[in-house]
């Protein structure tokens, strides 16, 4: 569904992402993991042409999107939830879903608000309250809900479970799972390998801005040389 190929990404001349490749197969969740500033973030809005590559390419279920606009790669049916949860605070949990809403994509889920409080029952408790009121685990699961107003075939979560306390982590995780049986395809970044490993099909491990590992999540587990190397703290 995604294929990223020998990606390059600069910011001014520091050389951030190097020869940067995988696919993401349609239905799967795949984690991307490293530590911080290792690229995982980079790695998104690459993808998104919010910092476009210098070199390489991006295909999008056939379609080159390599240096398209955002708005364009959203439109083509690509959901991208930022780490910092950008969330309208002077606007209610109703009406921040109203501002990404979209028409139907044939090829993606459809929502509608009532659908995503069944996902996220915690959001339809406080429909009424404004983002600004919201703690930052709520602000999250609205960042996430909101996007998938816009009804992608495809979601980029970069850093869902970063400052949380557990439980919400696990609520975090139980979504994600929601989210793949209704038929989206998930790219996530983490640094949380117990989170990743509740949620993800396979991973990847990125450091200094190259891939270094490939594998499924059991694979992952069985390699303690691996995680110790480019995991551990």
């Amino acid at each position: 569904m995604l294929k990223v190929e020998d990606l390059h990404t600069y910011y001014g001349r520091a050389h951030i992402l190097a020869d940067v490749g995988f696919e993401v197969v349609q239905g799967e969740v795949l984690v991307l993991l490293g530590r911080n500033g290792a690229g995982k973030s980079t790695t998104m809005k690459s993808i998104m042409g919010l910092v476009p590559p210098a070199r390489g390419r991006i295909l999008f279920q056939g379609t080159d999107i390599t240096g398209k606009q955002p708005f364009e790669i959203s439109r083509l049916g690509l959901g991208y939830v930022p780490e910092d949860r950008r969330v309208f605070t002077e606007l209610t949990v109703e009406e921040n879903l109203e501002v990404g809403r979209r028409p139907p994509n044939t090829h993606a889920p459809a929502w509608t608000p009532e659908k995503l409080f069944a996902v996220f029952p915690n959001l339809a408790r406080m429909r009424n309250r404004p983002g600004g009121q919201m703690s930052g685990g709520e602000q999250q699961m609205l960042t996430i809900a909101r996007t998938l107003m816009g009804n992608p075939a495809f979601l980029l979560l970069d850093e869902p479970s970063e400052g949380l306390a557990p439980v919400i982590i696990e609520q975090m995780a139980k979504t994600i799972l929601d989210l793949k049986r209704e038929g989206l395809t998930v790219l996530l970044s983490e640094q949380n390998l117990r989170f990743a490993r509740a949620v993800a099909d396979r991973a990847l491990i990125i450091e200094k801005g190259r891939i270094r590992f490939t594998g499924t999540m059991a694979e992952l587990m069985a390699n303690e040389a691996v995680r110790a190397q480019y995991l551990s703290l």
